[in-house]
């Protein structure tokens, strides 16, 4: 199935996906991220339509050291049919065209879904600790 890269055309087809597939979380603008994605050199959306319906995008960056995937999400009435694998096919040949070797991704410890997907593709859980903090905070 072809995967191509997302216009800013496609900004609110994505936003819908994203939040159908539960993506998103009232801290974070997915149309903001969407348009960021698009307008740097390192970062992009990319999508997989059915026909002219939008059924799965994810979004991909390269930090200048690593890979980084977000925001994969499929339509509901698409799972299980590689949409989701496709996009991260095409998500690691994007990476690996721009010589970036490794991919990470972050997965919510209590979401076993996308825990067991991104396992059956390959990706081994990391020995780190993620420490975060919101820019501004005291």
């Amino acid at each position: 199935m072809p995967v191509e890269e997302l216009n800013p055309a496609d900004e609110s087809a994505v936003v819908a996906l994203w939040e159908a597939a539960g993506l998103t979380r009232p801290w974070n603008d997915p149309g903001a991220d969407f348009r960021r994605a698009l307008a740097g050199p390192s970062s992009t959306v990319l999508g997989v339509r059915d026909g002219a319906s939008l059924v799965g995008a994810a979004m991909v960056g390269d930090d200048g050291h690593r890979g980084w995937l977000y925001y994969l999400g499929v339509a509901p009435a698409h799972h299980g049919r590689g949409v989701g694998r496709c996009l991260v096919e095409a998500a690691q040949s994007w990476l690996a065209a721009r010589g970036v070797a490794k991919v990470l991704l972050m997965v919510r410890r209590e979401n076993d879904a996308a825990r067991g997907f991104y396992a059956a593709l390959g990706f081994n859980e990391e020995d780190v600790a993620v420490f975060g903090r919101r820019v501004g905070a005291p």
